[in-house]
């Protein structure tokens, strides 16, 4: 038992604090008798200190090791998570017709690969671009963990926000300079400032914007409040993980040596 002055926290928070797993993957490997501390069978709901030594069976990294990351180039239509207002959820795109064949991990697609699958992070209904979804606890809370600092990266297609006005061409030369550097940090969404962004023109009317956060259809609520309307939005990459040439509509697992 931790001494009673020593700060303790839950050990399936502990352990996901270490890096070892998702605190859902703790309570199923403390369930199933693969977590000791120092020594000890771990039970659910164990107060540890900082400095207990929690070891893992090895069942558990075996496990962990056969769960997949998959990258899907999501079309406009689609939601990110659970259907709504009768659109699909982007996972039923995840089958063997729609893997792409350029994919170079050599991994073959099993029905096993959907249990537990799950979105690590959003992309709206408008949007296109990469998705990712994973069965590993620990990708997940790397990508969109409320200390994760991932870059997202993406191309914004704007015009004006006069809604009743056709597009007009080369929004940038229009557009004022101290706009974009509130853009780049200034704003604030739901009474809460945003972190800095890297934003630049890519052309004249498109926007390559850079984020570490991803507030509900934060890019789009960012443009009306500097005066451009988003016309289109792509995302392109998801730290280091690019999303290439994967074709519209398409997946491929995340290799081996990829990191985030």
């Amino acid at each position: 038992m931790p001494d009673a002055a020593s700060p303790t926290s839950r050990l399936n928070k502990r352990m996901a604090q270490l890096g070892l797993c998702s605190r859902r993957e703790a309570d199923d490997w403390i369930e199933q008798g693969w977590v000791r501390v120092n020594g000890q069978l771990a039970v659910m709901g164990l107060q540890v200190a900082d400095d207990a030594r929690i070891e893992v069976d090895p069942a558990a990294r075996g496990q962990q090791l056969q769960r997949v990351t998959i990258l899907l180039h999501k079309p406009v239509g689609y939601v990110s998570g659970q259907a709504e207002d009768g659109h699909e959820p982007a996972v039923k795109l995840i089958n063997a017709r729609s893997h792409w064949s350029g994919d170079g991990s050599k991994l073959k697609f099993v029905s096993a690969n959907l249990r537990g699958l799950a979105p690590a992070g959003r992309l709206d209904i408008d949007s296109v671009g990469l998705l990712v979804f994973t069965q590993d606890g620990r990708v997940a809370r790397h990508l969109i963990g409320e200390d994760s600092l991932v870059e997202k990266e993406y191309l914004v297609r704007v015009t004006d926000a006069d809604k009743d006005s056709e597009p007009q061409p080369n929004v940038m030369a229009r557009f004022p300079p101290e706009q974009l550097a509130r853009l780049r940090h200034g704003l604030s969404l739901d009474n809460q400032p945003l972190k800095p962004a890297k934003v630049s023109w890519q052309n004249e009317d498109q926007l390559r914007m850079v984020l570490r956060e991803g507030k509900k259809r934060q890019i789009r609520r960012m443009c009306e409040q500097v005066g451009l309307r988003v016309l289109g939005l792509k995302r392109i990459r998801i730290g280091s993980v690019l999303l290439g040439p994967l074709p519209l509509g398409q997946w491929r697992y995340l290799g081996p040596f990829e990191r985030f």
